[in-house]
């Protein structure tokens, strides 16, 4: 796109007639909308007409442009239902674990090792999940992926509820794992369809659905796995676990398109974008004529080649991958060891064969994520992304080190429970920052080859953490070790660029165009303002 200069709407005759005769060169129709005596025009519209500081424009805007006069809406909150759903599913089955684990070792006599890779399984299905559902987002589109993704584990997470057999429920959780992997796309898609102003708030409200489904999957165990040496159904307990991703296929189906920012980067789909983005202005109550004529194009955003994990190593993008990878396995780690550590603390298993969960320590403590999300939403677009990353790993890690030590030496229930308290809101208020940040550093032809490597170096640590936290060791052990690795995520992530207020991806451009983006900034704020009327903000900005 060419550069942005802006000239003053005032400049009256002498400006307009040589627009005039600039536009007769020109292809495409005039779009128009009403500016003040102060307000500032972008070059790349020609000018064709000035009445009573109406101006008309014809010729090209960019995606960011589009999205940014989409404004909020019914569009983005559809979008963030069926996603936030995929999320829920997402944590109902990584919770489903921390119970079913314990539940099958005493019904199976399973030995440390075998509960302990229950547990594993899943995540070792979700790196090759991530390792081919990611760059096939980038390639075929994001919302097949999606559709995909979320019926794998729909499917066999249903399935595992019939399995018999030790060896069987491994196989169907790799799977379920699978489809678990290709769950960075939903959010992939909703980062790039919100406005830069209410894109770091909106996209921690998924983070809701994320506790949401957390606390389900502890009503569930309760209702249904039995209390007090009680006999349970641990079968009925997965298959409610699933529902959450069986919704999030029908929503996704009917109501989330395809990504309008994927479709500027395939060539000759640029126009399908502009559809998407026009019906999207009728779902949001926004003038599509006056926003979004007919006659007007859409910029094909780059016209680089289809990215692949190669492509994360390239020169541009070597350092920044290699940061975001220590990140995600160190916060993984970080956020399922403390999940599982704090079940095993209130976790009074008995010699003949029964299981007794503290439900009511682990429900609250789970409780506390949607404080640590609250916490993100209010402080995200204040002190900034990266300062707060460092804040909750930091606190996160004394948190879950002062709760392991306090258990072994047998502080009362009250003591444990405020540290576990403490110790979920301070992981769940980095964990979400660090979903963000990633979406925002990475452009959009590498974002979901990006963000699915990413998560798949996340799943490592995911493995690695049952091995440790239900093995044999100490709590005092794990707590070292749990400070340890929430040091490396703090590491990892101060090295890693700011993204507040910035556009998707251009956290990475090149300093020579930095002055493009300033200029287009002031031009953005006035679109605006100029169709905030008839839109819905989800989180107010």
């Amino acid at each position: 796109m060419t550069e942005y200069g802006l000239i003053q709407a005032s400049n009256s005759d002498e400006f307009l007639e040589q627009q005039r005769q600039e536009e007769a060169e020109e292809e495409g129709g005039p779009i128009s909308f009403i500016l003040d005596d102060d307000d500032e025009v972008s070059e790349d519209n020609d000018v064709d007409d000035l009445t009573n500081g109406e101006i008309h424009y014809s010729g090209r805007i960019t995606v960011d442009e589009a999205i940014e006069r989409l404004g909020m809406g019914r569009f983005q909150l559809y979008i963030l239902i069926a996603a936030g759903l995929s999320f829920a599913s997402d944590a109902m089955q990584v919770m489903v674990l921390s119970f079913l684990g314990e539940v099958l070792k005493v019904e199976w006599n399973l030995t440390e090792e075998e509960t302990a890779m229950i547990s594993s399984i899943l995540f070792v299905g979700a790196i090759f999940g991530t390792l081919m559902l990611g760059p096939l987002a980038d390639k075929k589109g994001r919302k097949p992926i999606f559709l995909i993704s979320a019926s794998i584990i729909s499917i066999f997470s249903l399935a595992v509820s019939f399995a018999t057999s030790y060896r069987s429920v491994l196989a169907l959780l790799f799977f379920v794992g699978f489809g678990v992997g290709g769950l960075t796309v939903p959010f992939d898609i909703l980062s790039e369809v919100l406005p830069a102003a209410s894109r770091g708030k909106n996209l921690l409200v998924i983070e809701y659905f994320w506790s949401t489904g957390v606390l389900l999957v502890v009503v569930f165990a309760r209702s249904t796995l039995g209390t007090n040496g009680e006999s349970g159904n641990w079968r009925l307990f997965v298959v409610l676990s699933a529902i959450p991703c069986w919704i999030s296929v029908i929503v996704g189906y009917f109501f989330v398109p395809e990504s309008p920012r994927w479709l500027c980067t395939q060539p000759g789909r640029a126009q399908e974008a502009l559809d998407i983005i026009r019906k999207a202005a009728e779902r949001n109550r926004i003038d599509v004529d006056f926003n979004f004529p007919a006659t007007l194009q859409i910029a094909q955003e780059t016209e680089e080649e289809e990215s692949d994990f190669c492509e994360l190593f390239s020169e541009k993008w070597r350092w920044t991958t290699i940061k975001l990878w220590g990140a995600w396995a160190a916060f993984a780690f970080a956020y399922f060891g403390t999940i599982m550590t704090i079940t095993e603390i209130f976790d009074d298993s008995d010699p003949d064969g029964s299981n007794d969960f503290d439900y009511g320590a682990i429900f609250v403590s789970s409780s506390a994520e949607l404080i640590g999300t609250t916490i993100a939403i209010i402080l995200v677009d204040v002190v900034g992304r990266i300062p707060l990353q460092v804040m909750s790993y930091s606190l996160g890690g004394v948190s879950v080190y002062a709760l392991c030590r306090f258990a072994e030496k047998g502080m009362p229930r009250n003591t444990l429970l405020a540290f576990s308290f403490a110790a979920r809101i301070f992981e769940m208020s980095g964990t979400c920052v660090t979903w963000i940040s990633t979406a925002e550093i990475l452009t959009t032809e590498v974002r979901t080859t990006g963000h699915s490597a990413a998560n798949a170096v996340a799943r490592i640590g995911s493995i690695i953490a049952p091995f440790l936290v239900q093995g044999d060791s100490s709590l005092a052990t794990k707590g070292l070790v749990m400070l340890g690795v929430h040091s490396l995520a703090v590491l990892c992530v101060s090295q890693l660029p700011e993204t507040k207020g910035s556009h998707m991806g251009h956290t990475q451009v090149p300093d020579s165009s930095e002055h493009l983006d300033d200029d287009n900034d002031d031009y953005l704020d006035h679109e605006s303002n100029a169709t905030s009327s008839g839109s819905i903000d989800m989180v107010p900005s």
